[in-house]
């Protein structure tokens, strides 16, 4: 299996800065008939009579698309305040990182305070995707440590931990998946061993996903043991194809790494979508980038998206511009609404003959 060289790459979305260049190889693409799952379907989005009236127009110009946009790219606003640009810019939804800044999983009362996000939830008529991918919130010196693969199974356990108060939150907020990442192979560790310990580690969390009725959305990540589509079938396989096992796909790491273009990679991942996060990026190089800085074609990608029926949220994900949050969430919606708008109907190919700009 082969690995990038970008061992720091991560669930956060991109590459530290300095390591922005590093070359990712893909691998074959997964060849599975197996049947389409039937859990984790997504829950009806929150309507808010007073909500602002452009958000069923952008729903009609993007057909069953839904448009959210990643807390972990306004991490200098405080969560209220952050809900609410979205809402007033009219978004559908928000992935919602649980961090030390938003709604800390850790901190004391965390059941009064997820209730009270629920309301604000529900007052501004946003829904809801649980994300894990906050870089420091269990270890405040080892980016996402301890992850899913770690050598020592106390270690392991504090992440599945995490997931499990992350499932337990998101059937508080009504949300409809929570998003999670296998972790990169530590040194000295084989990746049988790495397979073996993700599909343990999962065991807890999927129960407790199953009893929540919360579809866990595992996404593939450069740089990580699962890193690919086809990884995501063999993590499936190998335990069983459990009901609440889904799929976190993100659009830029299918133009980043994947052999097929990024429509063809939403076709063929549509009975396991849970989650999709979105962003521009370049072949090889995994970087999110703002919309228009990237090589992806996106009308042939939503139209595709549109026609697999998928009702949950499509996030906007760029985790290293919160310096400028509002200016690019405000930038984002616009973008994507007309790309959705200029979309094939029903994601007929015939009409945009290539899904990216690849070279």
């Amino acid at each position: 299996m082969t690995r990038t060289p970008d061992q720091g790459a991560s669930g956060d979305g991109t590459t530290d800065p300095a390591r922005a260049e590093t070359r990712v190889d893909g691998r074959a693409p997964a060849q599975d008939p197996s049947r389409d799952l039937t859990g984790g379907r997504a829950r009806p989005a929150r309507r808010n009579p007073g909500a602002d009236p452009d958000r069923e127009q952008s729903r009609s110009a993007g057909a069953s698309l839904r448009f959210g946009y990643g807390t972990n790219g306004l991490a200098d606003l405080r969560l209220d305040d952050a809900l609410a640009l979205l809402a007033d810019l009219g978004y559908d939804g928000v992935g919602l990182t649980l961090d030390h800044m938003h709604l800390d999983p850790l901190a004391p009362d965390l059941a009064a305070r997820t209730r009270r996000v629920a309301h604000r939830l529900d007052a501004l008529g946003l829904g809801v995707t649980v994300e894990t991918g906050a870089r420091y919130v269990l270890d405040p010196r080892r980016k996402h440590g301890p992850s899913l693969l770690d050598a020592d199974p106390d270690d392991r356990a504090r992440r599945a931990g995490l997931l499990v108060q992350a499932v337990r939150v998101a059937a508080d907020l009504g949300a409809h998946a929570v998003h999670c990442f296998s972790g990169v192979v530590p040194d000295g560790t084989d990746e049988d061993t790495a397979w073996e310990r993700l599909a343990e580690t999962l065991t807890p969390v999927l129960d407790a996903a199953t009893a929540a009725g919360i579809p866990l959305a595992v996404e593939p990540e450069p740089g990580h043991l699962l890193a690919t589509l086809a990884d995501f079938h063999h993590l499936r396989r190998t335990l069983g194809d459990p009901e609440p096992l889904g799929l976190t796909l993100d659009i830029g790491h299918c133009q980043c790494l994947e052999p097929l273009p990024p429509a063809d990679c939403v076709r063929d991942a549509a009975p396991w979508l849970r989650h999709v996060q979105i962003e521009d990026m370049r072949r090889g190089v995994h970087e999110h980038l703002p919309f228009g800085d990237g090589e992806i074609d996106f009308p042939p990608v939503l139209a595709a998206l549109a026609a697999t029926g998928y009702q949950g949220l499509t996030v906007v994900e760029l985790p290293r511009h919160s310096h400028a949050g509002p200016h690019f969430a405000a930038r984002s919606l616009p973008f994507l609404r007309q790309a959705a708008a200029s979309a094939a109907p029903h994601g007929d190919p015939s009409a945009t003959p290539e899904g990216s700009r690849t070279p």
